[in-house]
């Protein structure tokens, strides 16, 4: 595994990399859907799932002060009215189904959290650290919540600073806040296509991890490091 020398600083996404341990919470979701029971198809979840996300995109539907169950039960939600909606589902096997996956998802995301707050704290004592995500107006909440907002120089979030990932602008922001060379700047990410491609158009040293991720054509060439785990990001990084 390769290792990246002369970081000053580490640009870090939140969804799918902090909570998740690189699995991608579509994957992550349709799991806990199989451990309840639901009875609907794979394909039929990914249409509810992308109708849910992109509700919360266009629509103020989460709140500054949610909190990321708060997030979770308003995606089982909207998800499950999308179900209903087009007969993938019916209404009375559906009661409670909602918060059920919610209360699973966020217990998984709970275990991970913990996990990305002692590799974040060990990090920070030598390196500076922002936060660059596309999230619904309310992350740091999210991080205050688990104890993380105190590690952050920065937290640039879309719905805030107006631009989403997979433009490099909201990563431009994320290096000026650092204040430091592209080229001394590590980007941690679980996604190949809005986290690896932006960082490295802006010249910033780039680490995968690679996990269960949305369907998407990557290339393990491109970035500068591998990982499986956000337990290993400490050993890659000199």
């Amino acid at each position: 595994m390769n290792r990246l020398f002369d970081i000053q600083g580490i640009i870090f996404d939140f969804g799918g990399t902090l909570d998740t341990n690189g699995r991608h919470w579509s994957e992550l979701l349709w799991e806990k859907y199989q451990e309840c029971h639901v009875p609907v198809c794979k394909e039929a979840f990914k249409e509810a799932y992308v109708y849910g996300e992109r509700a919360l995109a266009l629509k103020p539907l989460i709140k500054h002060g949610d909190g990321l169950y708060d997030v979770l039960r308003m995606k089982t939600r909207l998800q499950a009215s999308y179900l209903l909606a087009h007969g993938f589902w019916d209404a009375a096997s559906a009661k409670d189904f909602p918060e059920r996956i919610a209360d699973a998802a966020y217990a998984y995301a709970c275990s991970m959290l913990q996990k990305s707050r002692l590799v974040v704290e060990r990090l920070c004592s030598q390196h500076k650290l922002v936060l660059v995500s596309n999230f619904y107006g309310n992350i740091e909440t999210i991080l205050s919540d688990f104890g993380l907002l105190c590690f952050f120089e920065k937290v640039i979030e879309s719905a805030v600073v107006g631009v989403r990932k997979p433009d490099p602008a909201i990563y431009q922001l994320g290096v000026e806040a650092l204040a430091c060379l592209p080229g001394n700047i590590a980007v941690v990410g679980d996604s190949f296509s809005k986290d690896m491609v932006p960082a490295k158009q802006l010249g910033c040293k780039t680490i995968w991890l690679r996990g269960i991720g949305w369907d998407e054509q990557t290339d393990d060439s491109l970035p500068d490091v591998v990982i499986s785990s956000i337990e290993q990001l400490p050993g890659v990084i000199g």
